[in-house]
């Protein structure tokens, strides 16, 4: 049994992939090549997003909006914690302070947390810039709030959507939520590409152009030796352009799949675990599915998992302001983190995909039960 099971996707699509990759062989743009405008446009219209910028990877799609927006030293980023490393390190990276913030019983920012953070922040040396929500395991954060909340304090929100690319909010999809959206199409997310990969959504055109002027070392209208800005290099390659213009016919019938997938563990489930909790007219894509036991014995559950051949994991066992490299940040502006602790110590998930078999799928449950 696979956590993420990519071999049975791929043997749907492996001859129209390979057809797609022996195109771009033929053609020979393997960087910037038809492909990638192809991707942008069909990410375009599945998001109704006006402009798509692909770039080399979801870390990078980050890194590349804090460039582009001029985050830098004594900014303030707010975030939460529990969320893997690239949402803080990129704020590090360019200088900037990132604020932890806790998490809610959705395992997203909590908002009055963000609201009370902002607060105290405004109050110190460093000016608040930039809220980033983590779409933890696939929900959409609480947009409606952040949106309002960044509107209050005039803060841009660039929301991570690493796992969550394909989710909807009140009838909105990912990509089309607040300012900008980052996501990631490494192999393990919902949609995948075979290596690295990303892509940023915004209506802004203006940030568009920007965007696409640094992903190629701050190129201008001139051509290639004339560059307007400092820059770098972030371009998605053609082949794994072709990998995910395959990919995405798929896309949205897995979706569905991984949605009675949840449905199913959600109600087999939820007396013995704390399953996932998910508003009205809010969508998960469902990157993992992820619960803790009311017993608090997740190492136990885990072990008797292993021994009957279902593999498991933790997202993340030690939150991000526990970390050496951030605990500085942490320090300088201490507060209450206790869900996000709580979580790391006992939750875990298990085989979430659309190519889970019902007689899995039932395995499993009779394993935790």
């Amino acid at each position: 049994m696979q956590f993420i099971d990519l071999k049975s996707q791929q043997s749907l699509i492996k001859k129209n992939v390979l057809k797609r990759i022996n195109l771009v062989l033929e053609h020979g743009q393997y960087i910037m090549g038809p492909e990638i405008k192809e991707l942008e446009n069909n990410l375009s219209v599945f998001t109704n997003s006006k402009y798509v910028v692909s770039c080399s990877s979801g870390t990078v799609a980050l890194w590349l909006v804090l460039l582009a927006l001029n985050i830098k030293k004594n900014d303030a980023v707010f975030l939460p914690s529990f969320s893997f490393t690239s949402t803080a390190e990129v704020v590090a990276l360019v200088g900037a302070h990132p604020i932890f913030i806790d998490v809610d019983d959705t395992y997203n920012i909590c908002i009055q947390k963000l609201y009370e953070e902002i607060k105290k922040v405004k109050k110190k040396k460093l000016n608040p810039k930039l809220i980033i929500p983590v779409d933890l395991f696939g929900l959409p954060a609480n947009y409606s709030q952040i949106n309002k909340i960044a509107k209050d304090f005039n803060l841009k929100v660039l929301s991570d959507a690493a796992q969550s690319f394909g989710a909807t909010y009140n009838n909105k999809i990912v990509g089309n939520l607040t300012d900008i959206t980052a996501t990631s199409f490494f192999p393990s997310k919902p949609l995948g590409c075979y290596g690295d990969g990303g892509a940023i959504f915004t209506n802004n055109k203006k940030l568009s152009e920007v965007l696409k002027s640094i992903r190629i070392h701050g190129r201008g209208n001139k051509g290639k030796y004339f560059n307007i800005r400092i820059g770098t290099n972030a371009r998605l390659n053609t082949i794994q352009a072709a990998v995910l213009l395959e990919k995405l016919k798929l896309f949205k019938n897995e979706l569905k799949i991984r949605q009675t997938i949840a449905q199913n563990y959600n109600s087999a489930l939820q007396e013995r675990f704390i399953t996932p909790k998910i508003k009205d007219k809010i969508y998960s894509a469902w990157a993992q599915y992820s619960i803790i036991s009311k017993d608090r014995k997740r190492e136990k559950i885990m072990e008797n998992l292993k021994k009957n051949n279902i593999p498991t994991m933790i997202y993340y066992p030690k939150p991000i302001h526990q970390q050496k490299p951030y605990r500085k940040y942490f320090i300088n502006n201490p507060t209450n983190l206790e869900k996000t602790e709580f979580f790391s110590k006992n939750i875990f998930s298990i085989p979430m995909h659309p190519y889970l078999k019902t007689s899995q799928q039932k395995k499993i449950i009779k394993c935790l039960l």
